[in-house]
């Protein structure tokens, strides 16, 4: 953690500051911690805590309960507990080498919002646009481009929304005209990648395949995770799913998936799938329940686990998928490859294959019907449903019989 921003131990700073510039670091952290439990998904609290600034590893958690205030304690333990990270953290306490080393943090990570805020010893309650602009200023004198500077301050405006609800502050710092900052506004939806069948077959192909310091369990993981991605889940969706999640409904195997907002939709497995996720839990060394529970919080046995037994994180599988399609020898899909495209392929198969609509859009936990139409409509089409060769025969026809 940067001793600079949030720091490790108070014996570095003077009494009273845990939190440099903060007035009631305890306040705020509920707060946050209440913001943050407002989603379902645990990839989504880590995202925007991690968007924020504020510890998302077990490192910077253990740096942060070395205040010996039990106030301070008992709120970051709920705080930790909102990620995820209770039991890792326990872990590690108690037996380091079991952690993964922490992820690095990108290089605008000291000037993430409250990581700002710290250096500059200012309270984030009490900031005001003026301030904001200041951070905005930094963002961008420091190379951050638009669209990051633009998904950093919807984090912000998002927060303080919640903050104001709760009392905390008075106004919303970040309600800024975005136009006027030169940062941009949605924008509408681009051509989206769109897989073949072939591509995705060779896909699962290469995930069993031998590979480069892959283990036979890590092959077997790896295809767990292409044939999962098939059935249109979110990456958010896949690295939150626990072993209580599959089960049998209506004579058919399972998952219980928790999509945005925290609602809850069955997925029914394909054979793939099915035989896929088999494979890997044969070749776990004992019952996956007992595998998976002591680095997960309590009750809680992920469905896919790594090699050190922790949850699988979103930025592991968006790599392994990048690796995927380099073994497959889809370089050209390579660099641009990414979870969501096996989520549009499911789509667009299935309503290429005369599905109705609104089963697809149950089967992906689109809220709207409108929603899984603009993935289909904005999908690289399938050139039997381009009206482009009728037009041109036309065109051909009158040419030939034009003298």
């Amino acid at each position: 953690m940067d001793q600079r921003t949030l720091p490790a131990r108070t014996t570095d700073l003077a009494e009273g500051t845990l939190w440099p510039g903060v007035g009631d670091p305890i306040r705020l952290l509920t707060e946050i911690t209440a913001w943050l439990r407002s989603y379902g998904a645990t990839s989504t609290r880590r995202t925007y805590a991690e968007g924020l600034g504020l510890p998302t590893s077990v490192t910077d958690l253990r740096d942060w309960l070395s205040r010996a205030d039990h106030t301070w304690v008992h709120v970051l333990r709920a705080y930790a507990d909102t990620l995820d990270l209770t039991a890792a953290l326990h872990a590690d306490i108690t037996d380091p080498e079991r952690n993964r080393p922490p992820t690095r943090p990108g290089r605008f990570r000291p000037l993430h919002w409250l990581r700002w805020c710290a250096s500059t010893g200012l309270d984030p309650v009490t900031a005001g646009s003026i301030d904001v602009l200041t951070w905005q200023d930094a963002l961008r004198a420091a190379g951050a481009a638009p669209a990051t500077r633009t998904r950093m301050l919807a984090t912000v405006r998002t927060l303080y929304q919640h903050l104001a609800a709760a009392g905390l502050v008075t106004a919303n710092p970040a309600d800024l005209d975005r136009r006027r900052l030169g940062l941009r506004d949605p924008q509408p939806a681009k051509t989206i990648l769109t897989l073949t069948p072939a591509e995705v077959a060779a896909l699962l192909n290469a995930a069993a395949r031998p590979r480069p310091g892959a283990s036979p369990r890590d092959r077997l993981r790896a295809r767990a995770v292409v044939a999962l991605f098939t059935l249109g889940l979110r990456v958010s969706e896949l690295c939150d799913l626990d072993h209580p999640d599959l089960h049998t409904t209506r004579g058919r195997r399972a998952l219980r998936v928790t999509g945005k907002g925290g609602k809850i939709r069955t997925v029914y497995l394909t054979d793939l799938a099915e035989s896929a996720l088999t494979d890997y839990f044969d070749a776990l060394p004992t019952a996956p329940t007992t595998t998976v529970t002591r680095a997960t919080a309590s009750g809680r046995a992920p469905l896919l686990i790594t090699r050190t037994g922790t949850r699988c994180d979103r930025r592991d599988i968006w790599s392994l998928l990048r690796r995927l399609a380099t073994a497959a020898d889809l370089y050209e899909l390579a660099g641009a490859m990414h979870p969501h495209a096996l989520r549009h392929f499911y789509v667009t198969t299935a309503m290429e294959q005369g599905a109705h609509i609104t089963d697809v859009q149950s089967d992906v936990g689109h809220a709207r019907v409108d929603t899984t139409q603009r993935v289909y409509n904005h999908a690289t089409r399938d050139p039997s449903r381009t009206a482009a060769t009728h037009v041109g025969d036309t065109i051909t026809r009158h040419l030939e019989q034009t003298p």
